[in-house]
């Protein structure tokens, strides 16, 4: 397993009957977890004090109930500012986990002795964007949700990276990828964290049990000829990290290069263990 263990202003602080306890900066919030099925004495006071907690309806969905959590705050990680704010279905703009990640690739780009373009499809806040840009590649940043792409540039500004090398763009990934092929233009890397589920502009439906190996054979086409990494995320329980390194091996055989995927995670203080997260796939040179 990855475990992004890096972090001092995020912590799990622990995990109990569906739900975990987070530190993000100076503030705590309870928020559920589907891999937290154990149950544990909740001894820790954040439990009974924290700064927000989503409440999970058994209809689906949820709600937030705030205590003294701000509308806005931010949290870094290593040279990285970001912005957080709760919105709807838990979330908070990151992904913690993802920063094991962001490590990978920033060494690669460091360490590639060339200039480096790099794709980001689906890509939220921006945090893979803002990692691999202060690494020195130029970054090409799509999301097809205009909030997610603004909140993004926000965090550019925040980490000091608004004059950096990034288009910014928001359009349906699937499109952008088509566009872009029949533009003859290339990547040096690719990264992409599709969702389980959505839909396009047009109502196109994106599920990743069926989509994301058509798409990934559409992306390769946009490689290098010398790509450096392709990195692949989900966090779908039914894709199992061999099935990333399948996909991986099956669509870049024409490129020498090296195939890893395991499970993703978070370290947990109270007990030592490691939360999963999902999984990631990785191609590198």
């Amino acid at each position: 397993m990855w475990i992004a263990d890096n972090w001092t202003d995020y912590e799990v602080l622990d995990t109990s009957d569906g739900e975990k306890l987070e530190r993000w900066g100076n503030y705590l919030l309870i928020r559920p977890d589907p891999q937290v099925i154990w149950s544990t004495p909740k001894k820790l006071p954040g439990w009974k004090k924290p700064d927000g907690h989503y409440h999970r309806s058994a209809k689906g969905g949820g709600e937030w109930e705030f205590f003294h959590l701000p509308q806005q705050w931010s949290i870094q990680y290593r040279e990285l500012t970001f912005q957080l704010k709760p919105f709807s279905f838990k979330h908070t703009g990151l992904f913690p986990e993802q920063a094991v990640n962001w490590d990978w690739f920033r060494e690669k780009i460091r360490n590639a002795g060339r200039p480096v373009k790099v794709l980001n499809l689906f890509a939220y806040t921006g945090g893979a964007t803002l990692a691999a840009a202060k690494a020195g590649a130029s970054v090409t940043h799509v999301d097809a949700s205009k909030g997610m792409v603004a909140w993004a540039k926000e965090n550019a500004r925040s980490s000091g990276l608004e004059d950096a090398p990034i288009r910014w763009l928001v359009d349906d990934c699937v499109k952008f990828v088509e566009r872009e092929i029949r533009r003859g233009n290339h990547y040096d890397a690719i990264i992409m964290d599709p969702p389980s589920y959505g839909r396009g502009p047009k109502g196109e439906i994106w599920k990743i049990e069926t989509s994301i190996h058509p798409f990934l054979q559409l992306c390769t086409k946009l490689l290098s000829p010398d790509p450096l990494f392709f990195l692949i995320n989900s966090y779908t329980t039914g894709l199992a990290p061999a099935v990333l390194s399948y996909m991986l091996a099956t669509e870049l055989k024409a490129f020498s290069g090296k195939i890893d995927s395991q499970e993703i995670g978070l370290p947990v203080r109270s007990s030592g263990l490691i939360l999963p997260c999902g999984a990631s796939g990785r191609w590198e040179k």
